[in-house]
């Protein structure tokens, strides 16, 4: 398998193990996106402003919940902001 196919299923799978724990596992709920960042982003979590805010900023459509594309949108922008230099 290409390493890049690899990277996409490991970004898959990763969305998938946090999503559906509240029923629908097409979607992260808040609960479950402050999990996510709690596990996989040690301190990035932040406080529960912050994580309405960071919550507020992925849900690009407004539904309440974070679809897999939006998942997608926010690790580019991440990978991006790491590799990019300031």
């Amino acid at each position: 398998m290409a390493m890049l196919e690899e990277q996409l299923k490991v970004l898959k799978k990763t969305f998938d193990k946090y999503a559906g724990k509240d029923g629908d596992k097409d979607s992260l709920s808040k609960a479950e996106l402050a999990d996510l960042l709690r596990e996989e982003f040690p301190g990035m979590a932040g406080d529960k402003q912050q994580l309405d805010a960071f919550f507020t900023g992925l849900d690009g459509d407004k539904d309440g919940k974070v679809s897999f594309p939006e998942f997608v949108q926010f690790a580019a922008t991440l990978m991006l902001m790491l590799v990019s230099p300031m």
